[in-house]
């Protein structure tokens, strides 16, 4: 009987910042490090959310509302496995240099802004790294609850930057009301 084949298992002493070597050595990495943008020297979160904005506008005109829908929920889910498996290669609960959670985060923001303009494009990012960075009420709950390694811990490296999501939509939705 055929045995399924496994991916190769990183070597524990994986790099401290991690290299182009380490994203390409699992797929996992390479999602998790939003295909390079987690890789960034300097503020890898916000080169992350740039990464997912201008994505977001190349697939926008391709993608219907359901099928973009559709595609941050997938996008999710393997976004969780990716971060789990990435955190645990490194040895790190939650390293800046995985992105994909802002990326899936800020789809989701732009997805249900969508239609707006450059400018509310603009003031959602702001919204968004602010509520990213600051952490506290929503956001700060899900990444002190959900710190660690395994299945857990993927979920906490995502949920934080959805819970910074929803903050964003909010004083979004509250703007508009005005």
């Amino acid at each position: 009987m055929n045995e399924p084949v496994a991916l190769p298992v990183v070597a524990a002493k994986a790099p401290k910042r991690p290299t182009a070597r380490f994203m390409l050595a699992h797929p996992a990495h390479l999602i998790a490090l939003g295909f390079g943008a987690g890789l960034s020297p300097v503020a890898p979160g916000t080169a992350g959310t740039l990464w997912a904005w201008l994505a977001f506008v190349a697939m926008a005109p391709w993608l219907s509302a359901p099928q973009m829908g559709l595609l941050i929920a997938a996008s999710t889910l393997l976004g969780w496995w990716a971060c789990t498996v990435t955190a645990k290669n490194m040895g790190v609960a939650d390293p800046g240099c995985i992105v994909w959670d802002e990326v899936i985060a800020f789809w989701l923001v732009l997805w249900l802004v969508t239609p707006s303009g450059f400018g509310s494009q603009l003031a959602a990012f702001v919204l968004f790294r602010f509520f990213d960075a600051v952490k506290f009420g929503p956001t700060a709950w899900a990444d002190k609850t959900f710190k660690g390694f395994g299945w857990r811990g993927g979920l906490g490296i995502m949920l934080d930057d959805i819970a910074a999501a929803f903050c964003t939509l909010l004083v979004i939705a509250a703007w508009r009301f005005w």
